[in-house]
């Protein structure tokens, strides 16, 4: 006997259910990314010696959106915190656990620490926000007055420097091992950064190759780095081309590009330092208003602003003579933006403000100078001395 098996299928309830799957799968992926970009920094803060930019591309349309992130913190007295980090999960979870940390990074870049100080309160507010997302960071920040980048790392990717004379060097570990282990104490290093160089961060992204070693995606961007030139948003680009990063990439890249240009011409008159080593005794607080008035008016200030500034100075160095010790010095700056006034001695008690009664003079000199000036601060440095500083805003134009 012969016949015919007919056997049909119906397979539009499938196919309809696998248009669903991947129209949620799409929704799910376009939710995560735009998460993920609403965390970073709609707009980076452009400090005023540090041309900077940055840039995110998630992985392709395949992959789930990661947890990289960057930041530029001003820190006020003309530094910049640069920030960039990686938590090393997907999706949703790995962007909202980013967006944490990294608003975490700017609550505790107010407290002006040193970068290995940030890193350790980080690594244990990571492991509170969760214990099973691995993290890593480097947090570094650019003083233009000593031309350094000082940093710390959690089990992050080193820091590129490209010198004035095109050289590209790694800056050394120190590194800790990854945000929310606990129990490590991260130390900070420091690389130079003057006039004439530039500096990347980036995430692993960027270097890292599934049928190669890690290091040598490093050596490939040090390459790179060292023949981009232009601008911070140009060599961005040119590094994400060199290093082959397409939309379809599997990974999410973040990169950060800052440049300590150097002034000349009619920019570089805009740009000033001078300093001022100070010794205790009576002729200290006359000697440095006398510095602080001939400084302000060789800088062409208006005799307002100059009288203000000299006014500063005196406080914070009245201040620094009656509750610190030596060694002790004043230092004048001036930007494009702002006049800085900072004065550090060898106390690690740091001034705060507080209300003076009517018969009680000291107290007053901190006041004063928060009254007058557009911002102030403290901080301790390295060594056990601390730094008090303020800022008056220079009219525009």
């Amino acid at each position: 006997h012969k016949g015919v098996l007919v056997f049909g299928v119906d397979v539009t309830d499938q196919i309809e259910a696998a248009e669903r799957l991947r129209a949620s799968e799409a929704l799910q992926r376009e939710a995560a990314v735009t998460l993920q970009r609403s965390l970073l920094p709609q707009e980076l803060e452009q400090p005023d010696d540090l041309r900077v930019a940055a840039t995110y591309q998630p992985g392709g349309t395949d992959a789930a959106v990661g947890g990289d992130w960057y930041d530029v913190i001003t820190l006020g007295a003309g530094r910049t915190a640069l920030v960039i980090g990686d938590v090393m999960g997907r999706g949703v979870r790995a962007a909202a656990v980013m967006g944490q940390l990294r608003t975490a990074v700017r609550a505790y870049a107010r407290l002006d620490l040193p970068p290995h100080e940030v890193l350790q309160l980080l690594d244990g507010l990571a492991a509170e926000i969760d214990a099973s997302q691995i993290a890593t960071c480097v947090y570094a920040v650019h003083d233009p007055s000593e031309g350094r980048l000082v940093y710390a790392s959690a089990g992050h990717l080193p820091i590129l420097v490209r010198e004035p004379d095109g050289s590209v060097l790694r800056a050394a570990e120190p590194t800790g091992p990854p945000l929310g282990t606990g129990g490590w104490l991260h130390t900070s290093g420091s690389v130079p950064l003057g006039p004439g160089s530039s500096a990347v961060l980036y995430t692993d992204g960027l270097v890292e190759r599934r049928d190669k070693d890690i290091d040598d995606g490093v050596e490939a961007l040090e390459r790179a780095f060292a023949g981009a030139a232009g601008t911070p948003d140009i060599v961005c680009d040119r590094l994400l081309r060199s290093l082959g990063i397409t939309a379809t990439h599997d990974d999410d890249v973040a990169i950060l590009v800052l440049q300590h240009p150097e002034r000349t011409g009619h920019d570089a008159e805009l740009f000033h330092n001078a300093a001022l080593e100070l010794h205790g005794g009576t002729e200290a607080a006359p000697r440095a208003r006398a510095f602080a008035s001939g400084v302000l008016a060789s800088w062409r200030f208006s005799p307002e602003l100059h009288d203000l500034g000299v006014l500063a100075a005196s406080e914070l160095v009245a201040n620094s003579l009656q509750h610190g010790h030596p060694p002790m010095r004043l230092r004048l700056r001036r930007t494009d933006r702002r006049l800085i006034i900072e004065v550090t001695d060898g106390d690690d008690h740091l001034p705060r403000r507080r209300r003076a009664e009517p018969v009680d003079e000291a107290g007053r000199g901190i006041s004063i100078v928060a009254t007058i000036a557009s911002a102030w601060g403290s901080r301790r440095t390295p060594g056990g001395g601390k730094a008090v500083w303020c800022e008056f805003a220079l009219p525009r134009g």
